[in-house]
Protein backbone atom coordinates (compact mmCIF):
# COMPACT_ATOMS: atom_id res chain seq x y z
CA UNK A 1 0.00 0.00 0.00
CA UNK A 2 2.91 2.55 0.93
CA UNK A 3 4.83 1.75 -1.93
CA UNK A 4 1.54 2.22 -4.16
CA UNK A 5 1.25 5.17 -2.87
CA UNK A 6 5.27 6.50 -3.17
CA UNK A 7 4.94 5.35 -6.59
CA UNK A 8 1.95 7.52 -7.42
CA UNK A 9 3.47 10.37 -5.93
CA UNK A 10 6.75 9.90 -7.87
CA UNK A 11 5.07 9.77 -11.38
CA UNK A 12 2.56 12.99 -10.47
CA UNK A 13 6.11 14.33 -9.78
CA UNK A 14 7.21 13.65 -12.63
CA UNK A 15 4.15 15.37 -14.62
CA UNK A 16 4.10 18.21 -12.78
CA UNK A 17 7.74 18.94 -13.45
CA UNK A 18 7.46 18.55 -17.39
CA UNK A 19 4.16 19.88 -17.19
CA UNK A 20 5.93 23.09 -15.68
CA UNK A 21 8.95 22.99 -18.21
CA UNK A 22 6.76 22.83 -20.86
CA UNK A 23 5.38 26.51 -20.26
CA UNK A 24 9.47 27.25 -20.80
CA UNK A 25 9.75 25.70 -24.44
CA UNK A 26 7.79 29.19 -26.02
CA UNK A 27 7.03 28.97 -29.47
CA UNK A 28 7.21 31.32 -32.61
CA UNK A 29 4.67 30.67 -35.03
CA UNK A 30 5.06 32.44 -37.86
CA UNK A 31 1.85 33.32 -40.15
CA UNK A 32 1.48 33.93 -43.93
CA UNK A 33 -2.32 35.02 -43.79
CA UNK A 34 -2.48 34.81 -47.92
CA UNK A 35 -0.48 31.44 -48.25
CA UNK A 36 -2.63 30.06 -45.16
CA UNK A 37 -6.14 30.80 -47.90
CA UNK A 38 -4.52 29.64 -50.82
CA UNK A 39 -4.55 33.24 -51.99
CA UNK A 40 -2.32 34.70 -54.57
CA UNK A 41 -0.60 37.92 -52.98
CA UNK A 42 -0.91 41.19 -54.95
CA UNK A 43 1.93 42.84 -55.18
CA UNK A 44 0.81 46.58 -55.76
CA UNK A 45 -0.90 46.25 -52.07
CA UNK A 46 1.46 47.05 -49.03
CA UNK A 47 2.42 44.49 -46.56
CA UNK A 48 2.37 44.25 -42.87
CA UNK A 49 3.90 42.07 -40.29
CA UNK A 50 2.43 42.23 -37.03
CA UNK A 51 3.55 40.44 -33.60
CA UNK A 52 0.48 39.24 -31.99
CA UNK A 53 1.04 38.14 -28.07
CA UNK A 54 -1.84 36.82 -25.44
CA UNK A 55 -2.84 35.88 -22.32
CA UNK A 56 0.52 37.37 -20.97
CA UNK A 57 -0.92 36.23 -17.33
CA UNK A 58 1.57 37.85 -15.49
CA UNK A 59 0.78 35.68 -12.40
CA UNK A 60 2.24 32.31 -14.60
CA UNK A 61 4.44 33.03 -16.93
CA UNK A 62 7.68 31.69 -17.52
CA UNK A 63 9.42 33.67 -20.16
CA UNK A 64 11.10 36.46 -18.77
CA UNK A 65 10.98 40.16 -20.03
CA UNK A 66 14.88 39.66 -21.26
CA UNK A 67 14.23 36.72 -22.82
CA UNK A 68 11.34 37.51 -24.80
CA UNK A 69 13.85 40.09 -26.20
CA UNK A 70 16.27 38.01 -27.19
CA UNK A 71 13.77 35.84 -29.70
CA UNK A 72 12.25 39.24 -31.09
CA UNK A 73 15.26 41.81 -31.56
CA UNK A 74 16.32 40.34 -35.33
CA UNK A 75 12.47 39.89 -35.97
CA UNK A 76 10.86 42.44 -38.58
CA UNK A 77 8.30 43.63 -37.12
CA UNK A 78 5.81 46.37 -37.91
CA UNK A 79 3.19 46.80 -35.34
CA UNK A 80 2.53 45.09 -32.13
CA UNK A 81 -1.12 43.42 -31.48
CA UNK A 82 -1.85 42.16 -27.47
CA UNK A 83 -5.41 40.51 -27.37
CA UNK A 84 -6.16 40.79 -23.56
CA UNK A 85 -5.99 38.99 -20.34
CA UNK A 86 -2.39 40.65 -18.86
CA UNK A 87 -3.01 39.71 -15.13
CA UNK A 88 -6.09 39.10 -12.73
CA UNK A 89 -4.28 40.84 -9.63
CA UNK A 90 -3.23 44.38 -8.52
CA UNK A 91 -0.10 43.03 -7.04
CA UNK A 92 0.90 41.72 -10.74
CA UNK A 93 0.67 45.56 -12.37
CA UNK A 94 4.38 46.61 -11.75
CA UNK A 95 5.76 43.33 -13.32
CA UNK A 96 3.98 44.29 -16.60
CA UNK A 97 6.26 47.63 -17.34
CA UNK A 98 9.35 45.60 -18.06
CA UNK A 99 7.38 43.63 -20.55
CA UNK A 100 6.08 47.07 -22.09
CA UNK A 101 9.96 48.49 -22.28
CA UNK A 102 10.90 45.40 -24.38
CA UNK A 103 8.37 45.53 -27.07
CA UNK A 104 9.31 49.43 -26.68
CA UNK A 105 12.57 48.85 -28.17
CA UNK A 106 11.51 46.81 -31.41
CA UNK A 107 10.95 49.63 -32.17
CA UNK A 108 7.91 49.33 -34.62
CA UNK A 109 6.98 51.67 -37.10
CA UNK A 110 3.08 51.45 -36.45
CA UNK A 111 2.48 51.10 -32.69
CA UNK A 112 1.60 48.85 -30.17
CA UNK A 113 -2.51 48.12 -29.94
CA UNK A 114 -3.94 46.26 -27.01
CA UNK A 115 -7.62 45.09 -26.25
CA UNK A 116 -8.73 43.36 -22.55
CA UNK A 117 -9.73 40.17 -21.43
CA UNK A 118 -11.76 38.44 -18.86
CA UNK A 119 -9.39 38.13 -16.51
CA UNK A 120 -8.34 41.91 -16.59
CA UNK A 121 -11.82 42.64 -15.61
CA UNK A 122 -11.68 40.92 -12.26
CA UNK A 123 -10.19 43.48 -11.29
CA UNK A 124 -11.72 46.21 -9.25
CA UNK A 125 -12.65 49.26 -11.24
CA UNK A 126 -10.04 51.60 -9.65
CA UNK A 127 -7.27 48.33 -10.17
CA UNK A 128 -8.43 48.32 -13.81
CA UNK A 129 -7.99 52.03 -14.62
CA UNK A 130 -4.80 51.61 -13.36
CA UNK A 131 -3.71 48.75 -15.50
CA UNK A 132 -4.96 50.78 -18.64
CA UNK A 133 -3.16 54.00 -17.41
CA UNK A 134 0.31 51.80 -17.09
CA UNK A 135 -0.20 50.67 -20.77
CA UNK A 136 -1.00 54.23 -21.94
CA UNK A 137 1.85 55.42 -20.57
CA UNK A 138 4.23 53.17 -22.19
CA UNK A 139 3.14 53.78 -25.75
CA UNK A 140 0.21 50.95 -25.87
CA UNK A 141 -3.20 52.16 -27.43
CA UNK A 142 -5.96 50.33 -25.68
CA UNK A 143 -9.35 49.72 -27.35
CA UNK A 144 -12.58 49.16 -25.85
CA UNK A 145 -15.21 48.96 -28.86
CA UNK A 146 -13.66 51.54 -31.19
CA UNK A 147 -11.59 51.59 -33.75
CA UNK A 148 -8.17 53.29 -35.38
CA UNK A 149 -6.86 53.98 -38.57
CA UNK A 150 -3.21 53.81 -39.26
CA UNK A 151 -2.10 54.70 -42.84
CA UNK A 152 0.78 52.02 -44.15
CA UNK A 153 2.43 52.68 -47.91
CA UNK A 154 -0.57 54.92 -48.76
CA UNK A 155 -3.05 52.58 -47.78
CA UNK A 156 -5.82 52.69 -45.00
CA UNK A 157 -5.35 49.68 -42.39
CA UNK A 158 -8.72 49.54 -39.92
CA UNK A 159 -7.69 48.30 -36.15
CA UNK A 160 -11.10 47.29 -34.42
CA UNK A 161 -10.45 46.54 -31.24
CA UNK A 162 -13.49 44.31 -29.55
CA UNK A 163 -14.22 44.41 -25.96
CA UNK A 164 -14.40 40.92 -24.51
CA UNK A 165 -17.20 38.83 -25.65
CA UNK A 166 -17.55 36.38 -22.51
CA UNK A 167 -17.52 38.77 -20.15
CA UNK A 168 -20.58 40.11 -22.24
CA UNK A 169 -18.52 43.44 -22.90
CA UNK A 170 -18.79 43.40 -27.07
CA UNK A 171 -20.34 45.97 -29.02
CA UNK A 172 -20.20 45.48 -32.85
CA UNK A 173 -22.10 48.49 -33.88
CA UNK A 174 -19.71 50.62 -31.36
CA UNK A 175 -16.37 48.58 -32.65
CA UNK A 176 -17.17 49.51 -36.13
CA UNK A 177 -18.90 53.15 -36.06
CA UNK A 178 -17.67 56.04 -38.05
CA UNK A 179 -15.55 53.08 -40.10
CA UNK A 180 -14.03 53.75 -43.40
CA UNK A 181 -12.91 51.72 -46.04
CA UNK A 182 -9.80 50.01 -45.78
CA UNK A 183 -8.08 46.80 -44.45
CA UNK A 184 -10.10 45.56 -41.71
CA UNK A 185 -7.76 43.77 -38.31
CA UNK A 186 -9.86 42.95 -36.19
CA UNK A 187 -8.50 42.30 -32.45
CA UNK A 188 -10.38 40.50 -29.34
CA UNK A 189 -9.86 38.14 -26.57
CA UNK A 190 -12.48 35.70 -27.00
CA UNK A 191 -13.14 34.39 -30.81
CA UNK A 192 -16.31 33.29 -29.84
CA UNK A 193 -17.26 36.61 -31.13
CA UNK A 194 -16.37 35.40 -34.80
CA UNK A 195 -19.89 33.51 -35.30
CA UNK A 196 -21.66 37.03 -34.67
CA UNK A 197 -19.77 38.85 -36.83
CA UNK A 198 -21.66 38.35 -40.43
CA UNK A 199 -22.94 41.68 -40.82
CA UNK A 200 -19.67 43.11 -39.92
CA UNK A 201 -16.67 43.04 -42.19
CA UNK A 202 -13.12 41.84 -41.49
CA UNK A 203 -10.02 40.90 -43.29
CA UNK A 204 -8.15 39.07 -40.48
CA UNK A 205 -8.69 38.68 -36.77
CA UNK A 206 -6.92 38.08 -33.73
CA UNK A 207 -7.74 36.44 -30.20
CA UNK A 208 -6.51 34.16 -27.66
CA UNK A 209 -8.06 32.96 -24.75
CA UNK A 210 -8.20 29.37 -24.89
CA UNK A 211 -4.74 28.94 -24.49
CA UNK A 212 -4.76 25.88 -26.71
CA UNK A 213 -6.25 24.01 -24.00
CA UNK A 214 -3.31 24.58 -21.92
CA UNK A 215 -3.80 20.92 -20.18
CA UNK A 216 -4.68 19.41 -23.64
CA UNK A 217 -4.64 15.61 -22.82
CA UNK A 218 -6.26 13.14 -23.64
CA UNK A 219 -8.59 16.33 -24.97
CA UNK A 220 -9.36 19.51 -23.26
CA UNK A 221 -12.95 18.98 -22.56
CA UNK A 222 -12.56 21.87 -19.35
CA UNK A 223 -12.81 24.42 -22.24
CA UNK A 224 -16.36 22.99 -23.39
CA UNK A 225 -18.20 25.76 -21.19
CA UNK A 226 -16.15 28.77 -23.29
CA UNK A 227 -18.24 28.84 -26.36
CA UNK A 228 -19.34 26.90 -29.55
CA UNK A 229 -15.71 27.37 -30.63
CA UNK A 230 -14.36 25.32 -28.11
CA UNK A 231 -16.75 22.60 -28.47
CA UNK A 232 -16.07 22.37 -31.81
CA UNK A 233 -12.22 21.78 -30.63
CA UNK A 234 -11.33 24.99 -32.52
CA UNK A 235 -9.02 26.62 -29.82
CA UNK A 236 -5.72 27.21 -31.80
CA UNK A 237 -4.63 28.55 -34.75
CA UNK A 238 -5.64 29.64 -38.09
CA UNK A 239 -9.10 29.02 -39.12
CA UNK A 240 -11.83 30.56 -41.00
CA UNK A 241 -15.62 31.76 -41.04
CA UNK A 242 -17.52 32.32 -43.85
CA UNK A 243 -14.48 32.69 -46.01
CA UNK A 244 -13.01 34.75 -43.64
CA UNK A 245 -9.68 34.24 -41.22
CA UNK A 246 -8.86 34.75 -38.10
CA UNK A 247 -6.15 33.06 -35.51
CA UNK A 248 -6.54 32.05 -32.22
CA UNK A 249 -3.28 32.29 -30.52
CA UNK A 250 -2.15 29.71 -27.20
CA UNK A 251 -1.15 32.67 -25.27
CA UNK A 252 2.08 33.58 -23.77
CA UNK A 253 1.08 32.56 -19.88
CA UNK A 254 -0.91 30.44 -17.62
CA UNK A 255 -3.52 30.54 -15.84
CA UNK A 256 -4.59 28.63 -12.85
CA UNK A 257 -1.44 26.85 -12.47
CA UNK A 258 1.85 27.20 -13.92
CA UNK A 259 1.85 24.43 -16.39
CA UNK A 260 1.39 22.69 -19.58
CA UNK A 261 0.53 19.45 -21.18
CA UNK A 262 -0.28 19.14 -25.11
CA UNK A 263 -0.04 22.79 -25.43
CA UNK A 264 3.41 25.55 -25.46
CA UNK A 265 3.55 29.15 -24.91
CA UNK A 266 3.24 30.81 -27.87
CA UNK A 267 4.00 34.29 -29.96
CA UNK A 268 3.14 34.81 -33.09
CA UNK A 269 4.44 36.95 -36.33
CA UNK A 270 1.48 37.19 -38.41
CA UNK A 271 2.37 38.63 -42.52
CA UNK A 272 -0.56 40.44 -44.13
CA UNK A 273 -0.66 41.48 -47.45
CA UNK A 274 -3.52 44.46 -47.44
CA UNK A 275 -5.15 43.36 -50.47
CA UNK A 276 -9.47 43.36 -50.22
CA UNK A 277 -10.55 39.83 -48.70
CA UNK A 278 -13.11 39.84 -52.04
CA UNK A 279 -14.92 36.19 -52.40
CA UNK A 280 -11.63 34.36 -50.84
CA UNK A 281 -11.56 30.60 -49.50
CA UNK A 282 -14.54 28.48 -48.59
CA UNK A 283 -14.69 28.11 -45.10
CA UNK A 284 -12.29 25.86 -43.47
CA UNK A 285 -13.71 25.96 -39.69
CA UNK A 286 -17.38 26.44 -39.23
Amino acid sequence: MLLSIFLSFVILSIVIYRANKNTHNVVINKIDVNKNLNAPTNVTSPSITILHLSDLHLENISISPEQLFLKLELEKIDLIAITGDFLDRKRSIPRLIPYLNVLNKLNVEYGMYAIFGNHDYVLKKRDFSTLKKTLEEYGCKTMQNENATIIVEGKKLNIIGIDDFSTKRSDLDLSYKNLGEGYNLVLTHDPNVVLHMDKYHFDYLLSGHFHGGQIHWPKPYHLAKMGKLARLNIIKGFHTVNGKPYYISEGLGQTGVNIRIGSFPEITIHKINMQPLESKIASKAV
